[in-house]
């Protein structure tokens, strides 16, 4: 089985479109599968958008009574697929955008990697001269920020949320983490986090290169060049000296 999992806050421009877009692969691609979204406590009509695409697709909503930011929608996400799988070394998470920036169209590769025997799949983006231009001086800034604290082998572009997990790993990173979240940070932090910590349990994990797409969502980016980027360095630098402290205890 494979989950699809969505974070979503005031998406009802896009959502549809992708959820949309996931159903066409999957005529084409037969697998298995289960879309789960989890609406962030939104105010516009990404509700009443997702209604009716339960009637044609194998859909669940998710929805939080407050407004948990990007994280904590992850992280509720995380959770419910880990109690929801039968058969976590068979199935696995895949998390998407739900503003249509991560490409159903790249899942079909994602999937056949899962299948060869990787445990995580991180998709990395190979042009962002199309990205709105806070992403574009974020991506710049992240790389300098991250790299004198913080090194994933073989992923160059950790940042991107758009990532395959083997359920297997995820359950053994909760078990590992307790009731304490499973990403520190938000945005770009948390997704740099999770992926730090999901790799410690697995055991081959592989990269695919995507184009993501930012010609159709209406609602401007929500990244912020430099609060993010601060973000990033507190988390980083919170991550080494955590590291650093783990190591002393253990000689």
């Amino acid at each position: 089985m494979l989950y699809f999992c969505i974070p979503a806050h005031n998406e009802a421009s896009t959502i549809g479109v992708l959820l949309w877009r996931i159903r066409k692969v999957f005529q084409e691609y037969s697998r298995d599968y289960e879309v789960i979204v989890y609406n962030d406590a939104s105010t516009d009509d990404t509700v009443a958008t997702l209604a009716p695409y339960a009637k044609v697709l194998p859909l669940t909503t998710l929805t939080g009574s407050t407004q948990v930011g990007y994280a904590g929608a992850v992280e509720a996400l995380v959770r419910a697929v880990s109690r929801r799988t039968r058969y976590p070394r068979r199935d696995a998470m895949v998390l998407m955008q739900g503003d249509f920036t991560d490409q159903p169209e790249h899942l079909p590769e994602l999937v056949k990697r899962f299948e060869g025997g990787a445990d995580i799949v991180v998709a990395e983006r190979d042009d962002v001269t199309t990205a709105p231009v806070p992403v574009q001086r974020l991506r710049r800034i992240a790389r300098w920020v991250l790299k004198p604290f913080l090194s994933l082998p073989g992923v160059n572009d950790p940042f991107c949320g758009y990532r395959l997990y083997r359920i297997s790993v995820l359950r053994d990173l909760l078990k590992a983490t307790g009731d304490a979240p499973i990403a520190r940070g938000d945005g770009w932090a948390a997704n740099v986090d999770l992926l730090r910590r999901a790799s410690e349990h697995a055991r081959r994990v592989e990269t695919v290169l995507v184009a993501p797409r930012y010609d159709i969502r209406s609602r401007a980016t929500r990244v912020r060049p430099l609060a993010d980027a601060v973000e990033l360095f507190r988390y980083a630098r919170t991550t080494r000296s955590a590291s650093a402290g783990a190591a002393a205890a253990r000689s």
